[in-house]
């Protein structure tokens, strides 16, 4: 086996990506309050020149499955409401750029839904609905079928990244290095945030719920690029490290004809970036009480105060909803949707992203 199947690349900038460097001040700085003012005013500075350059081709959003989920985390204890779980729908991204004038496909948050399940929270929640599981986690056609019907094949793939590793099994997305499991996208770089890749090795007692203990074990390395910043990946298309919810957080930016979108796991819909405006009920009355402008999707508190700054970003960062401008264009990858057994219902739901035209990848690589 090649010596390049076990290391990874210890790549401060992939090849065709540019490192950024607008938030490397303003992380440093020390004292939460200066740290979230210098983030603020940074992500000011950036939104006027990002969405005034190159626009992404098209974006997708593609649902992977529903699952439910504690209602105390996903609004940081605000919702005053008796239904102990919200519903999640999942959703994995589709977003074709240009790279240097080269077409470039990436999926964010492709997961394996079954790896997932070895989650230690969610197993326990599997174990104690039982029968009754099956009915609550809808399954969606696969992410390979989805691409598929877009002319899209798995060897089209450039890129692959996750907003954070909380539940992710990348065994069968990387392959593993003993052939037992070859990858899903065997042309795709996975675009790995380090300090949450070393993370894995060693979790503390509040991460230990939330990761899949083996999920990284034995994965083939050649094909993993492990960054410690922020990145332009191409036209539009940023990502940049939004840390809290995990030391490795990492949101990815669009702009589009529809404005600057970000799609994060920070918040789990709409309300959480404006809860002042929310109508789920004790949203809005904590928001205002506790003078927040945002609400945590908070089932890991160790570090809120980042996680809150992060989310300023975002918030900083992205458009507004047209439609409804007291809400701006950040797309939770799991969004709360109600349904009969789950009914809390989010101010504003934005459901999908279908931006754009898909470029043709089979018919123009069998063309060239």
């Amino acid at each position: 086996m090649a010596l390049l199947d076990y290391a990874p690349r210890m790549l401060n900038a992939p090849a065709g990506t540019i490192r950024l460097d607008d938030f490397d001040h303003a992380w440093s700085k020390t004292g939460w309050g200066p740290r979230c003012r210098a983030v603020r005013n940074s992500a000011e500075r950036l939104h006027d020149r990002f969405a005034a350059g190159p626009r992404v081709l098209s974006v997708r959003t593609l649902p992977l499955t529903t699952l439910p989920y504690p209602t105390k985390y996903a609004f940081q204890a605000a919702a005053a409401s008796l239904a102990p779980f919200v519903q999640f729908t999942h959703r994995c991204a589709l977003v074709q750029f240009f790279q240097k004038g080269e077409l470039k496909n990436l999926l964010f948050n492709p997961s394996d839904i079954e790896g997932a399940r070895a989650t230690p929270f969610f197993a326990k929640i599997i174990g104690q609905l039982g029968a009754l599981e099956p009915l609550l986690a809808k399954r969606f056609p696969t992410l390979e079928a989805q691409l598929d019907a877009l002319g899209v094949r798995p060897a089209d793939i450039d890129y692959v990244a996750f907003d954070h590793f909380h539940t992710q099994d990348l065994r069968a997305l990387l392959g593993t290095a003993d052939g037992r499991l070859t990858p899903r996208f065997p042309n795709a770089t996975l675009l790995a945030s380090k300090s949450e890749w070393d993370d894995w090795d060693d979790l503390h007692p509040m991460q230990r719920a939330w990761f899949v203990a083996d999920g990284r074990r034995g994965v083939r390395m050649g094909k993993v690029a492990l960054t410690d910043g922020d990145l332009m990946l191409g036209d539009g298309v940023m990502l940049l490290r939004t840390p809290g919810h995990t030391s490795g957080n990492q949101t990815l930016f669009l702009s589009t004809d529809h404005g600057v979108w970000g799609i994060s796991e920070n918040g789990t819909c709409a309300d959480n970036w404006s809860p002042r405006e929310s109508k789920i009920r004790g949203v809005a009355r904590v928001a205002r009480h506790q003078d927040l402008e945002v609400v945590l999707n908070a089932n890991t508190p160790e570090s809120g105060a980042q996680q809150y700054t992060s989310m300023i970003l975002e918030k900083t960062l992205v458009s507004r909803v047209k439609a409804a401008p007291a809400f701006v264009q950040m797309f939770p990858s799991s969004e709360v949707t109600p349904s009969i057994t789950m009914p809390i219902k989010p101010t504003w739901i934005h459901k999908e992203l279908s931006l754009g035209a898909i470029s043709k990848v089979l018919a123009r690589r069998s063309a060239a």
